[in-house]
């Protein structure tokens, strides 16, 4: 997640409606579509009922084998193929590519970000001062996966007051936006706050916290490894070969634009709704910068899932095999939410996304809120994970499931 300083700006009042999807020509999908589209309207304006001059929309895209659905609650962005940002749900293109380099033998998820390289005298992680983190000697790869390896987060948090660094008290990232919007920031910039701060949560291992800037590691690991760029290395591995075509992943912070058509995003303080739709994605590399469509969406989770997306069922099994932690709900940059199945969550300023495959039913669903409201964004994100367990059972489908 990603809070920023926000200027008023004007915006013009969005009209509650829906849309039907064209291809749905029998008689009983054209029923399932009408009562999902009247269930979003529904929940949406429950959910917005009491935040006044909230803006935005949601958008929900479900594959099933009684086939496909889509449902918009503003007509102005009721395009199937609208583009719209979904934040941290990137971390299941990093966790892919990470696996698909253990699986060719390019890396061993087990070794130390010390360690040497398979055939190769460097180690993962540079040996160069931005990477002399906290612990550096005793965190592997895979517990920057599963978010045990206690690297402080600098996007999400300050710095501690107590930190002997220029940043001490503030936050590094809109510390540096403040004074240069378009700022580029790079993989050796953010590791290298938390090494000169001395920054940490806790000793590898033993704990879980949430780390963006773990999979910022990821991706620098990934273009070692590589020789590629991670956007490039994303591109030739996933996107292309499963025509995920309406896919990019912008890494210059000049890069602030939506390939149109998109989905206007919008940051609500509890008051006011402020048009954030353009941003400066660079410091998300790797681990929240990839912009999308549901189309897209849709089919990258599902095949990930199943084994189908470059990496083999094996490698998946792999990545959701601890999954089940008894205190964290978190694999190997994949996760489940009861009743929906396996995928990840993501939310930056604009937007709040959820992506969920249920292998049991092959049943896909995709939900873009096209605004966060920072006053509260894990209400919202419920209230989507509501949206999604009422389209599964108009269309018949369980949420039971814990999976």
């Amino acid at each position: 997640m990603k809070k920023k300083l926000f200027f008023p700006c004007l915006v013009a009042a969005a009209a509650v409606s829906f849309f039907a999807n064209c291809y749905a020509s029998d008689t009983q999908k054209g029923t399932y579509q009408a009562k999902i589209n009247s269930m979003l309207s529904d929940k949406w304006h429950s959910y917005t009922a009491d935040k006044p001059n909230l803006l935005g929309a949601v958008a929900i895209y479900i594959t099933s084998p009684k086939g496909n659905f889509y449902a918009n609650t503003d007509t102005r962005a009721s395009n199937i193929n609208a583009h719209f940002r979904i934040a941290s749900a990137t971390k299941t293109f990093t966790a892919a590519s990470i696996m698909l380099l253990n699986q060719q033998g390019k890396l061993n998820i087990n070794d130390l970000i010390t360690a040497p390289i398979p055939g190769s005298k460097e180690s993962y992680a540079p040996n160069m001062p931005d990477y002399n983190i906290p612990y550096k000697n005793q965190i592997t790869i895979k517990m920057l996966l599963n978010h045990r390896a206690g690297v402080f987060d600098v996007d999400n948090n300050a710095i501690p007051k107590e930190a002997a660094c220029p940043y001490a008290g503030r936050n590094y990232v809109l510390s540096k936006e403040t004074v240069s919007p378009e700022h580029t920031f790079t993989f050796d910039e953010l590791l290298g706050v938390v090494a000169a701060c001395d920054l940490k949560f806790f000793p590898p291992n033993t704990d879980y916290h949430y780390s963006d800037t773990g999979y910022s590691l990821l991706g620098k690991i990934i273009e070692r490894v590589s020789g590629k760029r991670y956007s490039e290395f994303v591109r030739d591995n996933f996107l292309i070969p499963n025509s995920l075509n309406q896919t990019s992943l912008p890494y210059l912070g000049s890069d602030t634009k939506i390939p149109v058509p998109y989905e206007t995003g919008y940051a609500y303080d509890g008051a006011t709704s402020f048009d954030v739709t353009e941003d400066n994605m660079s410091v998300h590399v790797s681990e929240g910068n990839v912009i999308t469509t549901v189309l897209d969406l849709a089919n990258w989770i599902r095949k990930l899932v199943r084994g189908e997306a470059g990496v083999s069922a094996d490698t998946v099994k792999l990545m959701t095999a601890e999954i089940h932690n008894p205190n964290v709900n978190y694999g190997l940059g994949i996760s489940t939410v009861p009743g929906l199945g396996y995928g990840h969550e993501g939310g930056t300023n604009g937007y709040l996304t959820v992506a969920r495959y249920d292998p049991r039913q092959d049943v896909t669903v995709i939900i873009s809120a096209s605004v966060i409201n920072w006053k509260d964004y894990v209400t919202e994100m419920y209230a989507l994970y509501d949206i999604g367990r009422a389209a599964k059972n108009i269309l018949g489908y369980s949420t039971e499931e814990k999976f």
